[in-house]
């Protein structure tokens, strides 16, 4: 009973210990790629403004080309919303919707994850002339918080790396779709 006593303490030490951490650990945080394309930036724009058409460069939405999806509203217009569920948990379940556009400047996209882990993330997709008006600087931004106590694992994840990665691999199959 001694060591069953002194078991269960440890584990309550533990358990309190993620808990109190947890509590100084940053809930949000933010990723940022960008790439230049040479493209004009409205004809960048009138691309990266429709969700469909993720379906030629984002890495998270080629995962699973098995995947049920269904579509409301106009797409490359506010209130669109593309809806994802997959048998691959990488690729779980979830919606996008367009929240926001500046012609020609940007498109808001709120990204609700369902499965495996339920989560929301504001993005957007700006565009702007570059060096010249025949290049256009792609901007990816991915905003997001994960609820206390799940922060603790922001201590030994980072989404900086993870999520970069995805998002310049995305823009790489971009620039390579504009520029064929």
């Amino acid at each position: 009973m001694n060591i069953l006593t002194t078991v269960l303490e440890v584990i309550a030490t533990i358990v309190v210990l993620v808990l109190v951490i947890a509590l100084f650990v940053p809930k949000a945080y933010n990723v940022q790629r960008n790439i230049i394309i040479n493209k004009a930036s409205q004809q960048v724009f009138d691309y990266v403004k429709f969700l469909r058409n993720q379906d030629h460069y984002s890495k998270w939405v080629m995962m699973d080309p098995n995947k049920r999806m269904s579509y409301k509203g106009t797409d490359g217009t506010v209130g669109y919303t593309a809806e994802w569920d997959s048998d691959m948990k990488q690729a779980g379940k979830g919606e996008q919707t367009i929240t926001r556009i500046v012609e020609g400047e940007r498109v808001d996209i709120r990204v609700v994850f369902i499965k495996p882990f339920a989560g929301i993330a504001e993005t957007y997709i700006s565009t702007e002339p570059a060096a010249d008006a025949s290049t256009t600087m792609v901007v990816w931004n991915f905003d997001s918080k994960m609820a206390y106590p799940m922060n603790f694992m922001l201590l030994f994840m980072s989404m900086e790396k993870m999520l970069g990665k995805d998002m310049e691999e995305s823009l790489a199959n971009l620039k390579r779709n504009l520029e064929a």
